[in-house]
């Protein structure tokens, strides 16, 4: 048998954005083949929109052996700051993205490994002494660190393991312990790609959605602030601008009454696959709201229904991450938008 390893890349893309009215969204993205000659992507079936990414596709291993692999998911590295501001869809849960997988239409079972770093250093023997759960932002962990011996809180504090915090919990402010370690979660599973055959892996999950509470690269009638920048990461074209525009010509004080959503899809990483090129690649985004304005780089985007928009190649290399802005209405009103292309 042969034997290599599969791996999903799920990198934080951006470091929390200290504001009062920005959230950080976290980068995420799919399926890569660490190391093979053997096992090619015949295609991939993108959708991304704010409430769900599916990502489904077809390998096929073109070797007359079987392939033995072990399938991993890393998810994002997480954080535990408190005064930092992460869109984390299940804020509860060890399972914050709500990963599942399927291949060829059955349920796969993947475990959960998970570490803990303060400063580099693996921690997570500290943590399971304590019996403090690894997941900085739920409830749990932070019972768990209110409950710690004074000797062991005051270690921690030392070692940037926790931070002292002041927290109103109805009864007046009191300071607390809160997590500062980085959370490193990764799923994996074992699958086989049997020879000269096809195998269909499907996986889904909610995306994490940042965004500000206003339009930044626009005010008092004119593109400015980080307009620059959102230009060239989201190829705003001129339908999209002159949508923007429309929108704060109708509003008295020269602003959009729109607010920003980002979703961040690291898709770079996935070229490493014998030939390292996706057969076929289709790309979909639906932006959800048919008021929203969308816009997002891509070759030969085309609208094809009321929200979504759609991009399609063939020998496809992935050359660049897909970063999806949608500003989205603070009312009723708005102007149907466009696509970046």
């Amino acid at each position: 048998m042969f034997r290599y390893l599969l791996t999903a890349a799920l990198a934080l893309l951006a470091t929390p954005v200290f504001a009062n009215d920005s959230i950080a969204e976290l980068g995420t993205g799919g399926l890569i083949l660490s190391r093979s000659d053997a096992v090619a992507m015949e295609s991939e079936d993108l959708t991304i929109s704010p409430e769900k990414v599916t990502v489904d596709y077809v390998f096929r291993n073109n070797t007359d052996k079987d392939v033995d692999a072990i399938v991993a998911f890393p998810m994002p590295d997480i954080e535990g700051d408190p005064y930092g501001m992460l869109a984390i869809p299940e804020g509860q849960s060890d399972n914050f993205l709500g990963f599942d997988v399927t291949v060829d239409g059955v349920a796969a079972k993947p475990q959960l490994e998970q570490k803990a770093f303060a400063l580099g250093i693996d921690i997570s023997g500290d943590l399971k002494a304590q019996n403090v759960p690894f997941y900085p932002f739920g409830d749990a962990a932070k019972a768990a660190l209110a409950k710690l011996p004074q000797a062991v809180a005051d270690d921690w504090v030392d070692r940037g393991i926790i931070i002292e915090d002041t927290a109103d919990d109805g009864s007046g402010v009191k300071t607390v312990y809160a997590p500062f370690w980085q959370l490193r979660s990764t799923y994996w599973w074992r699958s086989t790609f049997p020879a000269n055959k096809a195998v269909r892996v499907a996986h889904r999950y909610k995306p994490s959605v940042g965004g500000t509470s206003s339009v930044t690269f626009f005010s008092d009638g004119q593109f400015q602030g980080q307009y620059a920048a959102y230009k060239t990461r989201y190829c705003m074209d001129n339908t999209f601008e002159n949508a923007v525009r429309k929108a704060a010509k109708n509003n008295a004080d020269g602003t959009p009454k729109y607010f920003e959503n980002r979703i961040a899809y690291v898709l770079t990483t996935g070229g490493n696959w014998a030939s390292g090129n996706i057969g076929k690649f289709k790309l979909t985004v639906d932006k959800g709201n048919p008021k929203s304005l969308v816009s997002f780089c891509g070759d030969n985007v085309r609208k094809i229904g009321p929200t979504t928009f759609e991009m399609t190649a063939d020998d496809f290399y992935p050359e660049r991450d897909i970063d999806i802005l949608l500003l989205q209405p603070t009312d009723s009103g708005g102007s149907d938008g466009g696509s970046g292309g």
